[in-house]
């Protein structure tokens, strides 16, 4: 009988968590150290890229969602990438339905509400956690949605290899009155302490004033 339950993908281990869940988070973990900050100004995505094999390209981690909005994600490279062409979809679908702009929160919900119907059915969960940054009139966001569908709202959060590691270093830099400079060395920094040295990174930045997320690669300045 317990061996027969073990095989049922929402089955529950002795401490109420559901097994496949967690084999999902374990996924999100073994991806490149990712980081999103947030001030009442402007919100940062830092990534780590590296190739997952020697000669090829590495993948891509910062993307545009709307002009608005940006996302980047760990874990399975497949799955991150379904779940950003989803959010990407949904956010024009809302577009050509109400003429204007989703605001990030909605996003947010609709990822999460989808993530969660894959832990009530016998089916697998997107081995990947989102991380979205944006800026409406609400206001800034920085959303993390994990695989279960569980959304957390703040100003700093870290997901992939070294993470905790990675968001200790953070959290002890920041301050609400960081320049977008400021932050990005921050993440910078972090990521590379967490991986023991300098590496390619991907960065994002969306500003309240102009509403715009831009994408830029590596160790330079952001746009202005």
């Amino acid at each position: 009988m317990a061996a027969d339950a073990g095989r049922m993908p929402f089955f529950y281990n002795p401490d109420g968590r559901l097994i496949q869940v967690d084999s999902a988070l374990q996924a999100v973990a073994r991806g490149s150290t990712t980081l999103g900050l947030k001030t009442k100004d402007f919100a940062v995505l830092s990534s780590q890229v590296r190739p997952t094999r020697p000669l090829l390209d590495a993948a891509e981690k910062i993307f545009v969602i709307d002009e608005h909005i940006g996302a980047t994600g760990s874990g399975y490279i497949g799955d991150v990438n379904t779940l950003i062409d989803d959010v990407r979809i949904a956010a024009q679908r809302h577009r050509l339905v109400y003429d204007n702009p989703v605001d990030v929160g909605t996003l947010a919900r609709g990822l999460s509400e989808y993530l969660h119907t894959f832990t009530m059915h016998p089916v697998r969960p997107f081995g990947a956690s989102v991380l979205l940054v944006g800026a409406d009139e609400l206001g800034m966001h920085l959303i993390q949605v994990d695989p279960s569908g569980t959304t957390f709202r703040g100003s700093g959060f870290a997901i992939g290899q070294h993470a905790d590691e990675a968001l200790d270093s953070v959290s002890k830099g920041f301050r609400p009155d960081l320049t977008v400079d400021e932050a990005l060395a921050l993440t910078t920094k972090a990521i590379e302490d967490a991986n023991g040295g300098k590496g390619q990174m991907e960065h994002g930045v969306v500003r309240l004033g102009t509403r715009k997320f831009e994408r830029f690669a590596v160790n330079g300045t952001a746009p202005t």
